[in-house]
C-alpha cells in the first residue's frame, strides 16, 4: 500500500501591503514541493480578508510568477474541532461543506496580519502544524521597535535609532539628536520588503518621510544612517530535532539610482540591484555574522526559519532585523542562500515540514492541566 501523501495547505496574500510579492513566494514554494509526497491545496487570503480556495489555475500554471486568488473562489472557515481536531468549512453554491483535516499548513503570509502572530495564533486555536515562528517570535520579530531592544539588551549591535507614535511626534533636530546622525532612514515599525522606507537629510525631507511611514503603521523608527554600509544576509534553518544552522551568506548591491534596497529595486526594477551570494566577506567576518544570526534567532524566539539582515561598515557588524517569513520569491535571498550552502529547495520544504509536524507532536504531550 502506498504511504499516504501528507496533506499541505499553503496561505498566501494577505491583507498588508506585501500581499502581492506573497503570491510569488508562494508560486516557488507550490513548485518546490515534492507532488510524489504532499497533497497541496492552495488557501488565498484576499485583500478584504475572505479564505478562498486558490486551486482553480493555479494548479496547471506551475511555473506562473505568482499565484492568483480567484474572487469567486470558495470560501473557507477554520474552526477549532475538539480533541485535536480542526474543521475547514467550505462554502461554494451547493453549500457548506467539511473538508478532509490538513496535516499543515505554510503560511507564505509576508508583513502585518501574517507574519505577526496573528495567523499563527488562529492556528495554535485551531491545534494544526504549521511551518516558522510560532506567536512570541512572530511578533517580537516583526516590531522593529521591540526586537532591536531584545537584540541591544542581549549584547547584540544595533545601529542607533529612536521610535516614534503620532502621539508622541519627534522634530527632525530631536531625532537627529537620539540617533547621532543629520542623515536617517524612516520606515514603519512592522512592515518588510522596505514598504514605507525613506531617507532623510533635512528636516523638509523628514517630514515627508514620517508621513510616508505613518501611512503604513502607527509607530515608526528614525535610524541613523551608516555609511558606507554593506547590506549582507544570512538565511537560518531549524531542523525537526531542534538543530540551529546558519547557511553561506549573501549581499544585496543597490543599483545607484535607488539609493539603498526600496522596494522598487526589489521588485520593480529588474536591474535595481545585484544579488552576491556567496558575499565576498573576510572569514572572521562571516563567522561572526553567522554567530549573530543564530543568537538573534535564539533571543527573539523564533523557530523553523528566518532570515537575518546585517549592515556591514568596514569591520563593524550590525544586526538590522529578523524575517521569520522571508521571501522566497524567484530572486529572494533565503532558499538562494540555502541552495549555495547545498540544500535544494525541495529539500529544504522537507526540512521545514519536518520541523512544524515534529513541533507540533511535542507540543500535544504536554499538560494542560493539572492530575
Amino acid at each position: 500500500m502506498a504511504e499516504r501523501k501528507t496533506r499541505v495547505a499553503i496561505l498566501f496574500g494577505g491583507r498588508s501591503a506585501e500581499h502581492d510579492v506573497s503570491r510569488a513566494s508562494a508560486a516557488n514554494v507550490l513548485r518546490s514541493l515534492d507532488p510524489s509526497r504532499y497533497d497541496v491545496t492552495l488557501i488565498g487570503i484576499a485583500r478584504d480578508g475572505r479564505w478562498i480556495v486558490a486551486d482553480a489555475g493555479n494548479g496547471a500554471g506551475i511555473g506562473a510568477v505568482a499565484l492568483a486568488i480567484p474572487d469567486d473562489g470558495p470560501q473557507l472557515t477554520l474552526l477549532p474541532g475538539g480533541h485535536g481536531r480542526t474543521l475547514v468549512l467550505e462554502r461554494n453554491t451547493a453549500g457548506i461543506r467539511e473538508l478532509p483535516a490538513f496535516d499543515l499548513f505554510f503560511p507564505v503570509l509576508h508583513g502585518p496580519n501574517g507574519e505577526d502572530g496573528t495567523v499563527q495564533g488562529a492556528l495554535e486555536l485551531c491545534d494544526v502544524a504549521y511551518v516558522g515562528s510560532r506567536v512570541m517570535g512572530s511578533a517580537a520579530s516583526m516590531d522593529k521597535d521591540i526586537a532591536k531592544r531584545l537584540m541591544r539588551d542581549a549584547g547584540l549591535p544595533v545601529v542607533p535609532y529612536v521610535a516614534m507614535s503620532a502621539m508622541s511626534p519627534l522634530t527632525y533636530d530631536d531625532a537627529v539628536g537620539a540617533v547621532g546622525s543629520p542623515e536617517v532612514f524612516v520606515k514603519p515599525a512592522n512592515m518588510g520588503s522596505s514598504v514605507g522606507v525613506s531617507k532623510a537629510r533635512t528636516a523638509q525631507e523628514f517630514e515627508a518621510c514620517c508621513g510616508l511611514a505613518f501611512r503604513f503603521d502607527r509607530k515608526i523608527l528614525i535610524e541613523r544612517c551608516v555609511a558606507p554600509v554593506r547590506e549582507i544576509e544570512c538565511s537560518v534553518l531549524e531542523d525537526a530535532n531542534g538543530n540551529i544552522r546558519a547557511s553561506q551568506l549573501g549581499e544585496i548591491v543597490p543599483a545607484d539610482k535607488h539609493g539603498f534596497y526600496s522596494y522598487d529595486a526589489k521588485y520593480l526594477d529588474d536591474d535595481g540591484a545585484a544579488l552576491q551570494v556567496p558575499a565576498d566577506v573576510p572569514p572572521p567576518v562571516a563567522d561572526r555574522i553567522r554567530e549573530f544570526a543564530i543568537k538573534t534567532f535564539r533571543v527573539l524566539g523564533c523557530e523553523g526559519m528566518a532570515r537575518v539582515d546585517f549592515f556591514l561598515n568596514g569591520q563593524q557588524v550590525f544586526v538590522n532585523e529578523a524575517n521569520t517569513l522571508p521571501g522566497f520569491t524567484n530572486i529572494s535571498m533565503y532558499p538562494r542562500l540555502w541552495e549555495a550552502s547545498g540544500l535544494s529547495q525541495s529539500d529544504l520544504m522537507d526540512v521545514l515540514i519536518g520541523h512544524a509536524l515534529e513541533r507540533h507532536k511535542g507540543s500535544r504531550n504536554l499538560a494542560f492541566q493539572r492530575e
